[in-house]
């Protein structure tokens, strides 16, 4: 087996990860996939997940706990602030030290930017940014990069098009981070309040093709390969009247299929509002329920490498 880069590694930023690193993790994603159950619980006996999430998460929570279950571990941790003695005013550092003495990897999503980065540096485990701000959601990405793979054979020469708020999307970011170490080519559409941060570009700028728009043009959509798509971040407006003015803006329907090459995959972090219409859940395009799976899949790869030196 190669050499494991993972072991005992934070998981912060996509950006620390190489394409081979995130290759590594994919094919052992696949490899463990396949594992006989008795052989696959193996890979994380004995071993505790350790998860504190200061805002909601229903996929990225459950997914964890699900993959740690999967891979023979067991999970504690904090769901909903209000439980703990956060609700009593405890910091941020004095949580993760004591979560950090029960558990062998600390999940933390909280909405603050470098709230990942600070965890782990507090932390003497591994710590898995699970959503810092409008930062990063570095997990996500790979499993979005994994699914890309899987449905379309590839990553390399793809049009890729990401729809939606691409301001405060933070999973948008870490694809991005993570598409840079492919060759391919990206559609920005989003409304004009609503771009991309160009200084979260720094340093992958160079990397990309990139093209930015404010509607999706027919001439684009027939060319996609892939459409992201992303909700409208209501809770990271500072202003609920500019929120206003952009929710709805896009919605994926039958009438943008139409318009799509036919075996576009049509892709969503979860949780959607109105951006997606449910009318497409059914066709082979709608690509988001299986790259929720993926989420499982991937993730207790992830594990697996991070607190085993040589898994299997």
């Amino acid at each position: 087996m190669t050499a494991n880069h993972y072991y005992d590694r934070d998981v912060v930023s996509i950006r620390d990860f190489t394409r081979n690193e995130l290759e590594f993790l994919f094919n052992f994603t696949d490899k463990i996939s396949n594992l006989p159950r008795t052989e696959r619980s193996e890979l994380g006996k004995g071993r505790t997940l350790g998860s504190i999430y200061y805002e909601p998460s229903t996929r990225t929570r459950m997914s964890f706990e699900a993959a740690i279950s999967s891979i023979g571990g067991s999970s504690i941790g904090i769901a909903d602030p209000k439980s703990s003695s956060i609700e009593k005013g405890e910091s941020l550092s004095d949580t993760i030290r004591i979560m950090d003495l029960y558990s062998d990897v600390l999940v933390l999503r909280h909405p603050l930017d470098g709230s990942g980065r600070f965890a782990s540096e507090l932390s003497r485990n591994p710590v898995i940014n699970a959503g810092s701000g409008s930062e990063e959601h570095p997990t996500q990405a790979m499993l979005d990069l994994y699914t890309i793979h899987k449905e379309k054979g590839r990553i390399d020469g793809l049009r890729i098009g990401i729809i939606g708020d691409l301001k405060y999307g933070r999973t948008i970011y870490s694809l991005v981070y993570g598409l840079a170490n492919y060759d391919v080519d990206i559609r920005l559409i989003s409304p004009p309040t609503l771009r991309i941060r160009k200084e979260s570009l720094y340093g992958v700028e160079n990397k990309l093709k990139i093209q930015e728009y404010t509607d999706i043009p027919e001439e684009i959509l027939s060319t996609l390969d892939v459409i992201y798509v992303t909700r409208i971040q209501k809770e990271r407006f500072p202003d609920i009247q500019e929120y206003e003015k952009v929710k709805g803006t896009y919605t994926i329907d039958q009438t943008t299929l139409d318009k799509s090459k036919t075996d576009v995959s049509i892709m969503h972090p979860l949780p959607r509002l109105d951006e997606i219409s449910h009318s497409i859940d059914n066709t082979s395009n709608a690509t988001y329920f299986r790259q929720a799976a993926n989420g499982k899949e991937i993730r207790a790869a992830l594990l697996a490498l991070i607190i085993n030196e040589d898994p299997v």
